[in-house]
């Protein structure tokens, strides 16, 4: 069996294969709620084969979108329309997942296929938030800087978010502290320079990070799996790094966190990312060997033979597609017929799979 195939359990879940769909924004949603745009994306891809579908980033707060058409979790009102997306999702035989997100002083921005940048209160946007008033770039907004009571708040929110998720059935959470976006904000050194408890030193940045897995973790069931995507360098000198990366996570695993996304940037405008096939991988290798956490690789990984190799190789314990799977939502049973794997097909489909296939 190729090893992207081999099943993996992560607490009381067991996923078919190695291959996740990482969450991807689709800027299609009014008010937060899910529509048919987000149960055929989604769904198409669990019928496509990966073990593990996420949704996009899914907003704890209405300022905690990047733009006024993300996807939301911040009221009991969205729980439904999620409902059927998770109950087709899991009658596949794949997981559904949630990814929370908080963007911070990234929000209150354009959807990419119409522009760049901030956009203004007339137009739906609003103030965003942030560890202080610095923005982004100079085409985003002011953030407002948060005081204690409202990180309390924020905390609260992603508590909140995580009750409406297991609500909705979804077998896994996912912290979006990644990117640029509000925890990546707290925890690196170039956007974070607050001088109370939650700035300075490395404690004082990581802090929020750890409070919000805390409690995620504390209302989410003990045989459910909760990841977390970080940016593992916000690749600048003198910025967030692989060896801050590696003793975070030795602390998220303390409290309970049973995987780490491993991507990297998005916090500095200027940053100068090498990209290259599977370029994030090393560090996704390094988390897992120096802490014992289970990884997964994202980024530029595009072929099943590569896939397979990072799994093989111990390099992560799972990959999470992107970009491949906007081109091919079934790419999984493409790789499974290139590694000459067979695995199980929708019934509906089994006239165009290899002879011998299993259905689902």
């Amino acid at each position: 069996m190729p090893h992207l195939f081999e099943p993996i359990t992560l607490r009381g879940l067991r996923l078919a294969n190695r291959i996740i769909v990482s969450p991807m924004c689709q800027y299609s949603s009014v008010d937060g709620f899910a529509n048919d745009w987000h149960f055929v994306h989604l769904g198409s891809r669990a019928v496509g084969g990966a073990a593990l579908v996420f949704t996009e980033a899914t907003a704890v707060s209405p300022e905690g979108r990047i733009s006024p058409d993300d996807l939301g979790i911040w009221k009991d009102e969205h729980v439904e329309a999620l409902q059927r997306i998770v109950r087709f999702i899991r009658g596949t035989g794949a997981a559904a997942g949630m990814q929370l997100a908080h963007s911070g002083r990234k929000g209150s921005t354009m959807r990419p296929w119409i522009g760049q940048g901030r956009i203004e209160p007339a137009d739906g946007g609003w103030p965003p938030v942030g560890p202080t008033s610095e923005p982004f770039a100079d085409n985003y907004p002011i953030p407002h800087a948060l005081n204690t009571a409202e990180i309390a708040a924020i905390v609260a929110a992603y508590k909140a978010a995580a009750r409406r998720a297991l609500d909705a059935g979804f077998d896994i959470v996912e912290i979006h502290a990644a990117h640029g976006y509000l925890l990546h904000e707290f925890y690196s050194p170039l956007s974070n320079h607050r001088t109370d408890a939650y700035g300075g030193s490395f404690d004082n940045r990581i802090r929020l990070c750890l409070e919000v897995a805390d409690a995620v973790r504390s209302v989410w069931p003990d045989y459910q799996p909760v990841f977390m995507r970080i940016s593992a360098t916000d690749w600048v000198s003198g910025g967030w790094d692989v060896e801050q990366s590696v003793e975070l996570c030795r602390r998220l695993k303390e409290r309970g966190i049973d995987l780490v996304d491993c991507s990297s940037g998005g916090n500095v405008a200027r940053a100068e990312i090498p990209l290259a096939p599977g370029y994030q991988v090393p560090f996704a290798e390094r988390i897992r060997k120096e802490t014992g956490m289970p990884t997964g690789a994202v980024g530029l990984i595009t072929t099943p033979a590569q896939a397979d190799q990072i799994v093989q190789n111990g390099r992560a314990d799972c990959v999470l597609l992107a970009r491949e799977l906007l081109r091919d939502p079934y790419w999984p049973l493409r790789a499974a017929r290139e590694l000459g794997h067979l695995v199980p097909w929708p019934a509906q489909y089994l006239r165009a799979a290899p002879a011998g296939s299993p259905s689902r």
